[in-house]
């Protein structure tokens, strides 16, 4: 039953809360054991992660049911907005820590070295300059090739942008009331999302294989992977949103009054691609 504009929907007592506070501690327990070398870590942050799952699937089912039902009025939908902004705020600061990284390991540590004392010098590589990347001696992890920005990359930033467009057609044909289009520029970004995953693989194997470029590569490899290999998390997440976004807009779970959930992913999805933008710059380019 729909709730008059002045009401504000309290839900029903839920356990799914309870249930993601065990699934992430069980989750985290795991991680820790695996990571020092205890032989049933691994199972236990398997069934943490499977948890999490099912708690995913349940609690955003009976969202789903809620919001079906017209239990939703106007101001839990804005309270849903702010939340959206507020994560995509937070996701802007987490990358934002990552760039910062970046800047000081390029832009102010390796000249800072540069121009320190003798003291700090004699730790350093005979041929020691400031060009970045830092390879240093060949055998502590310096004899490897960058990532060129014009070859993979580049392609990926072309799927990228493209894939902003589609969002926006599929956008504007639910506002339009073109349910079959919606859907059918979905699935498109789905595609290129895929895609888009696809190619980031093919280059780390190519980086490993060809470039000798590893997370041992110095400060280069590790900025390089943890920028690229965070994003490729968040492209993987957006990509499953937007499948069941396209699942659900194939069962004209949207109205073009009533979308939010649709919009919140296409939020997350443009702010995946400003971010890439960002690294095909900043890693990539320059």
């Amino acid at each position: 039953m729909a709730h008059s504009a002045d009401q504000y929907y309290v839900p029903h007592g839920s356990y799914w809360p309870i249930i993601a506070s065990v699934a992430l501690t069980v989750g985290v327990v795991g991680a820790a054991q695996w990571f020092n070398g205890n032989a049933s870590g691994q199972m236990i942050l398997f069934i943490g992660l499977a948890m999490v799952v099912f708690m995913m699937f349940g609690w955003f089912g009976t969202v789903i049911r809620e919001s079906l039902s017209g239990a939703y009025n106007e101001q839990v939908d804005r309270s849903f907005r702010q939340g959206m902004m507020w994560f995509i705020f937070s996701e802007v600061m987490f990358f934002a820590a990552f760039f910062g990284a970046l800047f000081y390991a390029r832009v102010l540590s390796v000249p800072w070295l540069l121009d320190a004392d003798m003291s700090t010098n004699m730790f350093l590589w005979q041929g020691y300059s400031e060009a970045w990347p830092t390879n240093g001696p060949a055998n502590i992890g310096g004899d490897f090739q960058t990532m060129g920005a014009w070859g993979i990359p580049a392609i990926n930033t072309l799927l990228l942008l493209t894939s902003g467009v589609t969002i926006t057609l599929s956008h504007w044909a639910l506002k339009v009331g073109d349910n079959a289009k919606t859907v059918l520029w979905l699935w498109a970004t789905v595609a290129l999302g895929v895609v888009f995953l696809g190619f980031q693989a093919y280059e780390y194997v190519h980086a490993y294989r060809d470039l000798n470029l590893t997370l041992e590569s110095g400060v280069y490899g590790s900025t390089f992977f943890m920028l690229t290999g965070f994003h490729g998390l968040h492209v993987t997440l957006g990509t499953i949103m937007l499948i069941v976004i396209a699942i659900r807009a194939g069962k004209r779970h949207f109205t073009a009054d009533n979308h939010f959930a649709f919009e919140g992913v296409a939020w997350y999805w443009h702010f995946v691609d400003v971010v890439w933008l960002g690294l095909f710059i900043f890693v990539y380019v320059l």
